[in-house]
């Protein structure tokens, strides 16, 4: 199973370091692939939740990237993504029961049905809705997944 720390938590969320490049690459370091928010912003790659944060290095992204699933947070990421970076493992979605990564997989809204080409969203893991083994999970505790 995929276990994919969510914006970097491996043990809970922490808001302050969220989506930061270094915290993203210790959940690497542990194991984990990692949920990014990731915007395209002044001809560079941020990362961040509600707005862009924290510009990430080309150096940065590339350590970063064959282990992180980047959720494009506006149109500009998207369309980076899809034109200069269509190897990576993107999306995009708001609040939709389910959106197709640029891989394949099903990433699941918290709550919905969920196919074994699934990535659940879990993010407390306090769901016990699986229809089917999802193939990953996407939590803050990715440390307490079997």
């Amino acid at each position: 199973m995929i276990k994919i720390a969510h914006r970097g938590n491996v043990m809970g969320p922490v808001p302050v370091l969220e989506n930061r490049p270094d915290y993203l690459l210790d959940a690497i370091a542990q194991g984990y692939d990692v949920e990014v928010d990731v915007w395209w912003h002044q001809n560079a790659i941020w990362f961040g939740h509600d707005e862009p944060q924290y510009i990430v290095s080309p150096e940065e992204f590339y350590k970063i990237r064959d282990k992180a699933w980047f959720h494009c947070k506006d149109f500009n990421a998207l369309d980076h993504f899809i034109n200069k970076q269509p190897t990576a493992r993107f999306f995009w979605h708001q609040q939709d029961d389910f959106t197709l990564t640029s891989n394949g997989y099903i990433w699941t809204y918290p709550g919905k049905a969920t196919g074994s080409n699934s990535i659940k969203v879990d993010l407390r893991l306090d769901s016990n809705e699986l229809m089917y083994t999802p193939a990953g999970i996407c939590t803050d505790y990715p440390y307490l997944i079997q």
